[in-house]
């Protein structure tokens, strides 16, 4: 199966679903000689409507008909909130074609890897995937392809993934723009994406909570922008993502509140030396962080 002949189907018509799209329309399917298409379902039809006049979808269909849409089907993402997911593979078992790939773009792992074998029929595959990438709005319309430019992609392989469909997923999101793709076991997923992403969102939703002024903002320079910019938070997503995953998430919130109980301490007694130790580790850590590009596996 070439990717510019491939027939994809996007499952839930929001940002990331648009992104995926759009990124394979203009990507892959604007290849010379291609006659692969895309099939878009989404509950609410205004996108719907939308991505066909944009050229994106060639046919869409509603949560009620999406039966009809999978058996034409090589390729399928599920853009939908994790458990929505599982849910929606167990009701469709029985509507993927043969040898159809599907993938997630969940920001938990675990409970794939625990659900899916019960779920999955031999001949299709489930490839655990993570694009990361994306925006603060919601919906279709702030979709973009280019979101993906320069982006990492992570895959999750499991015993059951055959190794021509892990290639095919390897191919597609390098054409996607992704520059990077790092495959890791859906433990170790979890717990960095518990660290990097979701105790980031629960740092930045307690600040802002903790605001006693909301006029302060007046007096930002830029810090508090920066660090609360992913406050503009999907409530719904998150709360699923943070209880998902919740004995890593709390892990790492329990080992950064030690972090700001030394820093109250320092500070409180005015303990320059260590403070001022604290902070030059600190900086030297940070460094190190940011030259760490290497794909591990």
């Amino acid at each position: 199966m070439q990717l510019k002949n491939a027939t994809y189907g996007i499952v839930g018509l929001g940002i990331m679903g648009g992104s995926i799209a759009k990124s394979i329309r203009q990507n892959i399917l604007s290849q010379s000689e291609s006659t692969g298409k895309i099939l878009a379902c989404n509950r609410s039809t205004a996108c719907l409507s939308q991505a066909v006049s944009e050229g994106v979808a060639n046919f869409v269909y509603t949560s009620d008909n999406v039966s009809k849409m999978l058996p034409l089907c090589d390729v399928v993402f599920i853009c939908l909130y994790p458990h929505a997911t599982l849910d929606f593979m167990k009701e469709h078992r029985e509507h993927f074609k043969s040898g159809a790939i599907v993938t997630d773009i969940s920001g938990v792992k675990g409970i794939f890897e625990k659900a899916l074998p019960q779920i999955l029929r031999d001949d299709v595959d489930f490839i655990i995937g993570h694009p990361m990438a994306g925006g603060e709005k919601e919906g279709y319309a702030a979709s973009d392809a280019k979101f993906f430019v320069n982006h990492n992609y992570i895959l999750c392989p499991t015993s059951f993934n055959k190794n021509k469909n892990l290639d095919f997923m390897r191919s597609l999101v390098t054409e996607m723009g992704f520059t990077r793709i790092t495959e890791t076991s859906c433990d170790t997923h979890d717990y960095k994406i518990g660290f990097t992403s979701q105790l980031c969102h629960v740092i930045a939703s307690a600040l802002v909570e903790s605001a006693q002024d909301p006029e302060i903002t007046a007096f930002g320079g830029g810090s508090f922008e920066d660090l609360t910019r992913i406050a503009l938070i999907n409530a719904p997503l998150w709360t699923e993502l943070f209880i998902s995953n919740k004995e890593k998430l709390v892990d790492h919130i329990e080992n950064f509140q030690k972090q700001m109980e030394l820093f109250k301490k320092y500070i409180s007694e005015e303990d320059s030396e260590n403070l001022r130790k604290m902070l030059e580790d600190t900086r030297e850590q940070r460094l190190k962080m940011g030259s760490i590009r290497t794909v591990k596996k």
